[in-house]
């Protein structure tokens, strides 16, 4: 599970050209506007148990609805990701449902502990009634905030919940809460989740790898949607070992053999250099130079559902 940790001293001088500095554009995006849907409420209470229904919250965090199993994927509600509401990156977009027009959460996914992933806002408002399925070593981080219904998955190990089974799967990535603190690297995961419709893959953060991808695609040779992160990944020799960018993405998409995939991990906090608003035109450019369809690999909207 080795990967190697950021440069202290580099990720904070990104951080603050980041923000105070000018922000790069490697494609001329324009001003940053969130793109949202009007959530169907009524589709999001009462899903078709016949497919895999997707709705977008922002970020990393997807509402995966199917087979009667309501499963949130990295949830943060909160206006920063940080540990506290002052300081840290801020929403540049709402949350595409508000928290109490949820479903009953059956589960949560957390790929890592890094603050725009693991929100303990979030956290101790969904409670003790979802069973987390956490990384390797995560599970004192729940322990210590009393949450209790907590699975902790090594890579290639699974855990079942009622017909759902969840495997745990490599990424490449580090996690720690505070960077500058003399704290143990814990664990970091990406999940595929199986379930009598089809198969969805949650890579969660993750920098690109020759073999990982490759490994789960052999693994699970039949991956309906793939939810693969397009954004923060600038300045690379910052970034770039534990953030895949847009090209990186395809790549990733192809190897583990999803049939469709969804870009996160943009459009909601500003965390690298890059402009919110350039990582689905990057996407664009490079899905056309690559020849691959537009619904092969897309974006969502904020608050959008999609059945696959």
């Amino acid at each position: 599970m080795a990967s190697r940790l950021p440069n202290s001293l580099s990720v904070l001088r990104a951080f603050l050209t980041r923000a105070f500095g000018a922000s790069h554009l490697e494609t001329k995006a324009p001003p940053y506007v969130p793109q949202y849907a009007s959530p169907d409420i009524t589709r999001i209470q009462k899903p078709d148990r016949e497919t895999i229904q997707l709705t977008w919250v922002g970020h990393s965090t997807f509402l995966i609805q199917v087979d009667g199993i309501n499963i949130l994927t990295d949830p943060i509600w909160s206006e920063r990701a940080s540990p506290v509401g002052w300081l840290g990156p801020k929403r540049h977009a709402r949350p595409g449902i508000r928290f109490h027009d949820l479903p009953r959460i059956d589960v949560v996914l957390v790929s890592h502990t890094h603050y725009d992933h693991l929100d303990r806002s979030t956290i101790i408002s969904l409670g003790n009634e979802s069973r987390y399925i956490v990384p390797k070593r995560v599970g004192t981080w729940f322990k210590n905030e009393n949450i209790t219904n907590v699975v902790e998955l090594p890579w290639w190990s699974k855990t079942a919940v009622q017909t759902v089974t969840i495997h745990a799967v490599p990424a490449k990535h580090w996690s720690k809460r505070w960077l500058f603190r003399n704290e143990q690297d814990i664990g970091w995961s990406g999940y595929v989740v199986e379930t009598p419709v089809g198969t969805v893959y949650f890579a969660g953060d993750t920098g690109y790898h020759p073999e990982y991808f490759k490994d789960i695609g052999k693994n699970f040779n039949n991956i309906d949607v793939g939810l693969i992160p397009i954004g923060a990944y600038y300045p690379r020799e910052v970034f770039g070992n534990y953030h895949i960018d847009p090209r990186e993405a395809l790549k990733v998409h192809n190897e583990v053999g999803a049939k469709q995939s969804v870009g996160m991990h943009w459009g909601v906090f500003k965390l690298t250099q890059e402009s919110v608003a350039e990582p689905p035109l990057r996407l664009a450019e490079e899905r056309d130079a690559l020849n691959i369809q537009p619904q092969e690999f897309s974006v969502m909207k904020i608050g959008e559902s999609r059945s696959f």
